[in-house]
């Protein structure tokens, strides 16, 4: 018997849906982010996780990306090979006397048989630059490390076998073993990733004889608008990063050549909406109102256009304010309200 509950909340002029759906002992939260207009109730559905999950969960993609990025174009990965995974590495760090729990879910986690056992691998979409990005992916690691070995505790448990003093305290076998797991963040902002790629890379300067004794951990990571030293073999992720590295240096010509009248998948505009900051081109693609990237270049181009306006404006309104313009007069000279001009000189 399934119940469903609702309950609306409004902030700031944007009504928040939380719908819980009881099923037995199964519990599913979904949140829809409900925005008032003039003209009605448009609903956001996209999310920037959900736009790369969707994208990533492809076989033939996500093999690609990894076999280009990671193994320099060998194909180690074959996408027929391929499973989904539990994306939750969420878990209990539990010492003598600390103890700690982590919550964690990977945006797209796979597994790969390799030889008679098999290797996971995961992919991390990174928007803006992270300067602990390192450690996050030591940890997000480790985390899947641990839940694997969790895994391992529960079956030496249920095992009736007779173990030694050593696996009693470790709770797993002498021959028991985990299985690899590598990571790969793909980094799509518009900035030149200025960050660390190691965890050394976050550390103090170290003396010579503490550095040849250090574990160092090495960060995997594409970096969209420099991805052009590679050349992906799946059409789909060859469009979206080439299309994407274009729009980020204005090469807008360029993309018309090549793109312009092809047609786009919805799946592959939306990506690169998210990629290049495009909320209008997310939504024509969500909305099937554009098919080719001819006239996605238009809309991109439009939307360019007026936030190069709205700069313009913003620019003006803290210039009024700066010398002193009371915000009443700013408000009539420009028509707009209060509240607009409020939010421009505290985004400052």
């Amino acid at each position: 018997m399934e119940d469903v509950k609702e309950w609306d909340l409004w902030k700031h002029n944007r009504k928040i849906r939380l719908s819980v759906l009881l099923m037995s002992d199964i519990i599913i939260v979904t949140r829809e982010s409900v925005i008032a207009e003039e003209r009605g109730i448009y609903v956001e559905h996209t999310k920037a996780d959900i736009i790369f999950k969707d994208f990533w969960r492809n076989n033939e993609r996500f093999a690609d990306l990894f076999n280009v990025v990671v193994f320099g174009g060998k194909e180690v990965i074959k996408p027929e090979t391929l499973h989904e995974m539990d994306t939750d590495v969420s878990g209990v760090i539990q010492l003598k006397d600390y103890k700690e729990t982590l919550s964690r879910t990977r945006d797209v986690i796979k597994k790969t048989a390799y030889g008679v056992e098999f290797v996971v691998l995961g992919i991390e979409s990174q928007q803006h630059i992270h300067y602990a990005m390192p450690l996050r992916h030591m940890i997000y690691d480790a985390m899947s490390y641990l839940k694997e070995y969790r895994e391992i505790t529960r079956k030496y448990k249920e095992s009736p076998e007779k173990k030694t003093e050593d696996e009693f305290l470790s709770k797993m076998r002498k021959d028991d073993r985990l299985h690899p797991v590598i990571t790969l963040t793909v980094y799509y902002g518009e900035k030149q990733w200025d960050g660390p790629y190691c965890l050394k890379d976050m550390i103090v300067e170290m003396p010579e004889e503490i550095a040849a004794i250090f574990s160092d951990y090495k960060m995997n990571l594409l970096e969209v608008r420099d991805s052009d030293r590679y050349v992906f073999n799946n059409t789909d992720v060859q469009s979206v990063f080439e299309i994407t590295r274009e729009i980020f240096a204005g090469h807008f010509e360029k993309i018309q050549e090549k793109y312009g009248n092809k047609e786009m998948g919805s799946d592959l505009l939306t990506v690169v909406g998210q990629m290049t900051g495009s909320k209008e081109l997310i939504r024509m693609s969500r909305n099937m109102e554009v098919n080719s990237m001819c006239e996605a270049l238009e809309k991109l181009k439009e939307e360019g256009e007026q936030k190069g306006r709205e700069k313009e404006r913003e620019a003006v309104i803290l210039t009024m304010l700066q010398n002193n313009y009371p915000i009443s007069e700013i408000c009539k000279l420009l028509n707009i309200s209060e509240e607009e001009v409020l939010e421009i000189r505290d985004k400052e």
